[in-house]
Parts: C-alpha cells; structure tokens; sequence
C-alpha cells in the first residue's frame, strides 16, 4: 500500500521560523547578499527560471515594486523574507528569466519541491494577514509592523495584534463500507469532495464535525477520529481532516450549502481517485486534503 499522506501539499517546510517572541535586533537587513526572497505579485508567486526556487529575485531588483516586506525566518542558516508588490506588476516578471503561477497550481502542479511548498504557504498566509491587518481592531489607529512581521502593534493603544489562522473541520464519514461525499456549487464540474466547514467558538473538532454533517446533509455522526492537517493558505486556514461515523443513511442536502451529497462504496471511489468513474466523477488532486481522506478509506486506513 502507497502512503496515503505523501502528497499532501503545505505540510513541509524546512524554515527555522522567526517568532514575535523574538527582538527586533533579530530581523537581517532586507538586502542581505544571502537572503532567500519569496516574492509574490498579488496572488501571483514570482519564480525564477525554468524551475522554480525560493530566489526568485534579489533586493536590489524588486526595491521599487515592493509594497511590504517580511522576515520569515532561516533556511538553512540563509535568512528568508516575503515581499510583495502589486498585481499589476506580475506582468513584468513574465519573461524569460522570471515566471508567475498562482500557489493554487503551483501546488497542483508540483511546480516547487515539497519543502518549498510549505514555505510558500507561510508566505502568502503572512502577506495575506498583513493586507488585512493595517488598522489596531481596537481603536482603528493605523498599526506599525513588529517582530519581522509576526505582530502589529497600535501606537495609540498599545494593542498587540498577530497572525491569525482560522480552523476547519473536514470528514470523511463512513457509514459501513460506503463514505460520504459531497460538492459545493463553486466546485469545478464532476468534483465531489469531503464535506467541510469552519470551528465556530467554543466548539470541539468532533462537535463542528458532527454540526457540519448534519447541516449539510441531515446524516447524525457518532464516533470521530482525527487522522492529519493540512494548512491551507487561501488565505490562512488549518484543515483539520477526520474520519467520521455516520449514524443515518438518509441524505438530505441544504442547496444553500450542496448542489449533491451521495454515499459512494471503495470501488466508485477508487475510480473517482483514478478519474476513471462512468459518470465522470473526480476527486480533488492529490495535495488537497479531501484526496488524502479519500485515499485512505479506499486503502482501508480511514
């Protein structure tokens, strides 16, 4: 049997993190001569070259297109920065010696080594915050950038702010040798997936699994497991992957929530993954989380 895990995207990284924990005499100039750059144009990641790698361009080159620039901390003792410049400058870096992909495809694709992956993820999730996060919550004083990055502090109210990542449940529910999948309205055409929906507060991981199932489909889950996570940087999720048993064989979907649900055997499923289903029915690709779940009940490991 095949490691059910080994492709699952985002989940590695070499990077020795930086931490709002640490000083401020800490963080190394920006245009250190062997700082690693992870620069992203918009949503776009700028890559250098025929394959990608972490230089994807020196200070000096992207000075003046840079709009906000973080430290992230060490990869193999070389300092790693985030940067990014406006959307609209993805065009300049689509020549010969530069490239732009978003991490979505990069991802897909296997565009970057693995280790790489996860790197790109703690860029884009920390470039993402910081878009959002110009302003103290409190008091609505514009923030100043601490810690490389790692914390915004209020120069008015003395508040402390820091990355946030939002937590999401996602099951693959059993019911005997049959699993439970779904697909949203947004889902590209034959996809279905794991069902999946956010922790709300004062929530459990098996509690959210349980609310999720039944608002989605009516199915009531009884006992649940946790299998692995995955961070998701679109923008900073932590899925939460479990297996779930299901106590109801009725299906009664929320089209609000699901265009379909249906409980689907190992053999359908194992088509699904192969994308050899008659109905032409496919699972998510192999990075995303849902693949994972699905391969493992096929597998006999969920």
């Amino acid at each position: 049997m095949s490691d059910p895990f080994a492709t699952l995207g985002f989940v590695r990284s070499r990077l020795l993190r930086h931490s709002a924990e640490q000083p401020e005499s800490a963080v190394p100039p920006f245009d250190a001569p062997e700082a690693l750059l992870v620069l992203m144009a918009g949503d776009r990641v700028v890559l250098r070259g025929p394959t990608a790698t972490l230089e994807a361009a020196d200070g000096t080159h992207v000075a003046e297109k840079v709009t906000q620039r973080l430290f992230l901390g060490h990869l193999d003792g070389r300092p790693v920065f985030a940067a990014c410049a406006p959307a609209e400058a993805a065009e300049a870096f689509d020549a010969d010696e530069f490239r732009t992909l978003d991490l979505r495809s990069i991802a897909t694709e296997g565009a970057v080594e693995a280790h790489e992956l996860g790197l790109l993820a703690v860029a884009k999730s920390m470039l993402d915050w910081h878009g959002r996060s110009g302003f103290c919550a409190n008091c609505g004083t514009p923030t100043l950038v601490r810690a490389g990055g790692f914390r915004r502090e209020c120069p008015s109210c003395n508040a402390h702010h820091f990355p946030r990542t939002d937590p999401v449940v996602i099951m693959l529910t059993r019911r005997g040798e049959q699993c439970l999948l779904g697909r949203g309205p947004h889902f590209k055409p034959g996809m279905f997936s794991c069902l999946a929906g956010f922790l709300e507060p004062g929530e459990t991981i098996e509690d959210a699994v349980r609310r999720e199932c039944f608002e989605e489909t009516r199915v009531r889950i009884g006992a649940v497991g946790y299998q692995t996570s995955q961070p998701w940087p679109f923008p900073s999720s932590l899925m939460i992957g479990c297996t779930a048993e299901g106590l109801d064989e009725a299906i009664v979907t929320d089209p609000t929530e699901l265009e379909d649900a249906r409980w689907f055997d190992r053999e359908a499923v194992t088509r699904m993954l192969e994308h050899r289903h008659p109905e032409g029915i496919v699972a998510p690709p192999p990075m995303a989380i849902a693949h994972v779940l699905m391969r493992a009940f096929v597998e006999g490991r969920a």
